[in-house]
């Protein structure tokens, strides 16, 4: 919330990349992890402070000396991920617009922390075992939408697929499903089935080469990514002379299109 300009901004990314820094060193120790599963611990359970304990190979001295060290909670740090990820999307944009010349802080010297965000990457299995976990506590969608966000913008694999996860939340009778691999599979199932409209929207509103179209989207999900390298982006594209004026502005704008789409569906599986 504190977050408002772009100082703040630049200010917060160096902090938090040094935290991820500290981390992914502390992760190396069985003390972090200790610490960090101490955070869930129920210390009014006798036994499950005995079986912690002992999990662990604690003494009562060093199990004292955890109990006060001031550790952030997980969904803190997810929070603190997903304005990360917020902030790199936009300096992104930034950079990209007209924005760019109005900025008067100095970004050259931040390196935002990508291998170490994808060493800890959250799935996309473990998010829907989320909702299913959720759901079960809730009962209420607006509000289990709202708790999965942070935890989907968190994760630099999923944030485009906030909108599919968030619609199939809407769109699907969570209480019918009895166990966390039914959840997977009915997002799976919904995924690939709005992946096929999805596709035959963007080619059909673009006048595309269906065939090649169709193609070049397939390989693009196979590969993970669209590219604009080759032929095939070209043999998709609607009938238009390169000469047109026109021409490049349209291939640009499909290709991002693509890309875009290509970003929400990578993973799913099925094809268009």
């Amino acid at each position: 919330d504190e977050i408002q300009t772009e100082k703040d901004k630049k200010d917060f990314v160096k902090l938090f990349g040094e935290y991820l820094r500290v981390e992914n060193i502390l992760q190396n120790y069985d003390e972090f992890a200790a610490l960090q599963a101490f955070q869930s611990l129920d210390t009014s359970d006798a036994k499950a402070v005995e079986a912690f304990k002992e999990k662990y190979y604690l003494t009562d001295e060093a199990f004292a000396e955890m109990q006060p060290i001031d550790m952030p909670s997980e969904r803190s740090i997810q929070n603190y991920r997903s304005t990360y990820n917020d902030i790199r999307d936009w300096l992104r944009r930034q950079k990209d617009g007209e924005e760019k010349a109005k900025s008067t802080i100095d970004w050259d010297d931040v390196v935002f922390e990508v291998d170490l965000l994808k060493s800890q990457e959250i799935n996309l299995d473990y998010i829907l075992e989320l909702i299913f976990e959720h759901n079960k506590k809730m009962k209420n969608k607006a509000e289990l939408i709202d708790e999965i966000r942070t935890t989907i913008r968190a994760s630099l694999g999923n944030r485009a697929k906030e909108s599919l996860i968030v619609d199939f939340i809407n769109q699907t009778d969570l209480d019918s499903i009895v166990d966390k691999a039914g959840i997977i599979e009915s997002f799976f199932q919904f995924a690939q089935k709005e992946q096929q409209k999805e596709a035959d929207e963007l080619i059909s509103s673009e006048g595309l080469n269906i065939d090649a179209a169709k193609r070049y989207i397939n390989v693009s999900l196979k590969r993970g990514y669209a590219s604009e390298q080759g032929t095939d982006l070209n043999d998709a594209l609607p009938k238009m002379s390169p000469l047109n004026p026109q021409y490049l502005t349209k291939k640009q704008s499909i290709f991002q299109k693509i890309v875009a789409f290509v970003e929400k569906f990578v993973g799913i599986g099925g094809e268009v």
